[in-house]
């Protein structure tokens, strides 16, 4: 009795230890040869006595599917048993079948009530002793007749496509169960490649054929519609429908996440409000999309707030009441129980806002919110703002601004969270972070998978050209994790924003991005990744050894996950600490060179000069046009000039450029020390042939001929050149070191993060690639250049080592891995956590 218990403590405590993972099966849609058939022991011989349960997870992910979910075989006799799933009016049919003679069991259950979550817990026991099958569906319990079933039972257990059935319903499956008390195997189907499935502890039991592994989901996001506006457009996800919409004044692009299926509708009569920013907000009691606007750059007499009923996608004109503030990049919440829509912050008429200003439905009129007690929230803009389910509590979360409010007086990065009661109306201030890595500011929307966590998005809307990360927070004290890859965003206009949602029916979180380069024509990319998004350690975690397997199991049941979530912190935190380590001069000299094509040899102060060139990679050098050192030439200021011309390709305007390089001073007190720095620079740049600074059309810009030469200038045609860039020429510019090294002041701070997250995604996602394919040379050229990046990357470590082991260097990656340690040490204060024969 008390192995039983234990085995059924097993059965229910997997699904909650499990994270992303299982196996997605191609279905009646694709090619016969296609579809996906799992076979679960493969060559191996198991039998059970007595009974034995087959249980698993399971989601059906498409309306009007149907086909063979699993069979089992057994290898004494010829009779077969099949799981066969069917839809019928409204309803989910499951059928055990014996086949070729009869079905054992029918079970018909409505899909709302099956549907209300993703996974479906599903298990079937072979009773051996009672003579019959015992089926259970979620909460639901079906029993089969008496059949003839063997005493000892040796199964063959197929998923998917198996011989003569070759119809397979469009399913995914996870957490894979058979056993009894006395022998239990367990598959949680977290592998992210290959045809071999594993069993808890690695070991390769079962086979796949045309897998696709949704571990993969759980890292990567997946573009999943695209469209675009040649007018000014707003953007938003419906929870109650799961569509997508993207509008503009005249008509409607709906995507349905259920059915993957997009329509396009003009609307009989235009959108009332004259859009210029698209801000909307979804009621899903009434199915109603509200569009509003709280200023207009010129006089305007027209309405400011209209619904658009998504039943019949007509407009009604809600209001004319206008705030008449420029709350650009504000916080919003609705409070679906009072029919109130908040916001809060949000900068105009240079001042950041640090007020709730709330529009009521029902009196159609916006009002300031006063009396609130508590903390204070202090003025900003790129905020984020959201709701946990089921209570009255609304979150504030970081942004940039200051207590003034008064944007003179310079922005400060804010790192706080705020809880916001409703109906208190107190403000509690949970935490404040003291951000070490490079400045983020949150995307729109934070969300909350569970009272415990939250997740946002966030990137340095400074940049240009940049990529949104995904961050998992706590709520009680702000550790964070970082998730999955990247998303790219162009951020240059106002009206280019992106928003996380989640919906928990779909086991998605999305994202939305809306870009423009005019603030008048725009484009939407939406992106999906699935529940539960992971770490890119997490991706490559499995298959481990058996005995690592069951410590982090242990791990896990005794509540210790925190300490993955303090080591995530703690790796935020190095960047701030490290100093200009020599690893990775010791890392050359040590190491085994790849080729003669690839020297890893950071570049030496008696290089060959290069005439009219300047170096941006490793130590600024600059040489003339006869090909004289003037590096010193160069202060501070006008390195800074430089890269930030040099960087806007299409030029910079006077009064953004002054906001760089003077952040806390007004444009009229600026205009004398930007003339100074740019004729100065202009006078430097004299030196060169093949470069002038210019000022065309409102901007300056850097013009250049194929006489002049930047590593920088030759970074970025190589980066456009992707992904064929690991030929030589870029690995070679990035050798020479890190991006402006040496250069430490915060005026840099933007350009060098901007290089460093385009190269170290596109380099670590390249160096997984070489080890997938078993290319250690590849492997270690890559961990080199990423080491001239970041010196303490462990991902570059794993690698390296284990591809020096494969190529009989043991002695080389010993001294690898002190190296690193001590290093680690140096920079951390720490030892380094994991040993080397660990990492082997």
């Amino acid at each position: 009795m008390r192995r039983c218990i234990l085995y059924i403590v097993f059965l229910l405590l997997i699904p909650l230890l499990s994270r992303s993972q299982g196996l997605k099966f191609r279905a009646g849609h694709e090619p016969i040869d296609k579809r996906t058939s799992y076979e679960l022991f493969d060559k191996k011989d198991l039998s059970f006595e007595k009974q034995f349960t087959l249980a698993f997870q399971l989601s059906i992910y498409s309306s009007n599917s149907l086909g063979n979910i699993f069979r089992v075989k057994n290898k004494d006799n010829n009779t077969i048993y099949n799981l066969f799933y069917d839809e019928e009016a409204g309803s989910c049919i499951f059928r055990l079948n014996e086949e070729g003679k009869s079905s054992l069991i029918i079970a018909k259950i409505s899909q709302q009530r099956l549907f209300k979550e993703e996974w479906i817990n599903i298990q079937l026991t072979f009773d051996l002793e009672e003579q019959l099958f015992k089926l259970k569906i979620q909460d639901q319990a079906f029993e089969s007749p008496k059949v003839k079933l063997p005493r000892r039972y040796s199964p063959q257990v197929i998923f998917g496509k198996s011989d003569y059935l070759i119809d397979v319903p469009m399913m995914s499956i996870k957490n894979v169960h058979i056993g009894n008390t006395t022998n239990k195997y367990f598959f949680p189907l977290k592998e992210n490649t290959g045809h071999i499935v594993h069993d808890e502890d690695g070991n390769a039991y079962g086979r796949v054929t045309n897998p696709t592994w949704l571990i993969v989901d759980s890292y990567r996001w997946k573009n999943i519609f695209a469209s675009s506006s040649p007018s000014q457009a707003g953007s938003g996800y419906n929870q109650r429908t799961k569509e997508i919409y993207y509008f503009n004044q005249d008509s409607i692009a709906i995507y349905n996440l259920k059915n993957n299926q997009t329509k396009k509708l003009a609307f009989r009569k235009p959108c009332p409000v004259k859009l210029v920013l698209g801000n909307n907000f979804i009621d899903t009691t009434t199915n109603t999309l509200y569009v509003y606007e709280l200023f207009y750059t010129r006089p305007y007499q027209g309405p400011t707030v209209a619904s658009l009923n998504l039943e019949n996608f007509e407009w009604k004109v809600e209001s004319y009441d206008l705030m008449k503030k420029e709350l650009n990049h504000h916080g919003s919440f609705y409070d679906e129980r009072q029919r109130q829509f908040y916001i809060f912050g949000g900068y105009g008429n240079m001042a950041y806002n640090g007020q709730f200003n709330r529009y009521d439905l029902d009196s159609s009129k916006w009002q300031t919110v006063d009396g609130w007690t508590g903390d204070k929230i202090f003025p900003r803009y790129f905020l984020s703002a959201g709701q946990a389910a089921n209570n009255r509590a609304a979150y504030i979360f970081g942004g940039m601004g200051n207590e003034s409010g008064e944007h003179i007086v310079g922005r400060k990065y804010l790192y706080d969270f705020y809880q916001v009661d409703l109906d208190s109306k107190k403000i509690t201030k949970k935490w404040d972070l003291v951000w070490k890595d490079k400045h983020i500011v949150p995307a729109r929307g934070v969300v909350f998978p569970d009272s415990n966590h939250f997740y946002a998005l966030c990137y340095p809307e400074y940049l240009t050209k940049s990529n949104i990360q995904l961050y998992r927070f706590s709520v009680q004290n702000g550790n964070f994790e970082v998730l999955g890859d990247s998303v790219p965003i162009y951020s240059d206009k106002i009206s280019t924003h992106a928003q996380l949602y989640y919906d928990q029916q779909l086991g998605r979180l999305l994202t939305l991005v809306q870009e423009s380069k005019d603030d008048i024509q725009s484009t939407l990319k939406v992106y999906s990744l699935n529940m539960t998004p992971i770490t890119f350690t997490e991706l490559n975690s499995f298959p481990s050894s058996g005995s690592s397997r069951k410590i982090f199991l242990l791990f896990l049941l005794f509540g210790t996950c925190g300490v993955g979530t303090y080591f995530i912190w703690r790796q935020s935190q190095r960047r701030g600490k490290i100093t200009n380590l020599s690893l990775t001069k010791e890392i050359a000299v040590t190491s085994t060179p790849v080729s003669a094509a690839v020297a890893f040899q950071p570049i030496q102060k008696d290089e060959t000069p290069r005439p009219n060139a300047i170096f941006l990679f490793g130590e600024f050098r600059a040489f003339d046009r006869n090909k004289r050192d003037i590096s010193y030439l160069f202060s501070t200021k006008l390195k800074q000039a430089f890269c930030i011309i040099l960087s806007h390709s299409a030029g910079i305007s006077s009064q953004y450029f002054s906001q760089i390089m003077w952040p806390d001073k007004s444009e009229d007190k600026v205009k004398n020390s930007r003339g100074v720095t740019i004729n100065h620079l202009r006078k430097v740049l004299n030196e060169f042939t093949g470069i002038e600074l210019v000022y065309k059309h409102g901007r300056f810009i850097i013009e250049q001929t194929d006489e002049f030469y930047c590593d920088y200038v030759e970074y970025i045609r190589l980066m456009a050149k992707f992904p064929n860039i690991y030929e030589g020429r870029l690995i070679q510019i990035i050798q020479r070191g890190k991006f402006l090294h040496g250069l430490d002041q915060p005026v840099f701070d933007t350009l060098k993060a901007g290089v460093e997250q385009n190269l170290l995604p596109i380099l670590l996602a390249e160096l997984q690639q070489a080890d997938l394919g078993y290319q250690h040379k590849k492997s270690i050229a890559l961990a080199h250049t990423i080491f001239l990046l970041d010196p303490l990357n462990e991902q570059a470590l794993f690698s390296e080592i284990k591809a020096m082991y494969a190529l009989n260097q043991k002695h080389e990656a010993h001294i690898k891995f002190q190296q690193f340690c001590l290093a680690y040490r140096q920079s951390m204060n720490e030892d380094f956590p994991y040993h080397l024969d660990k990492i082997i």
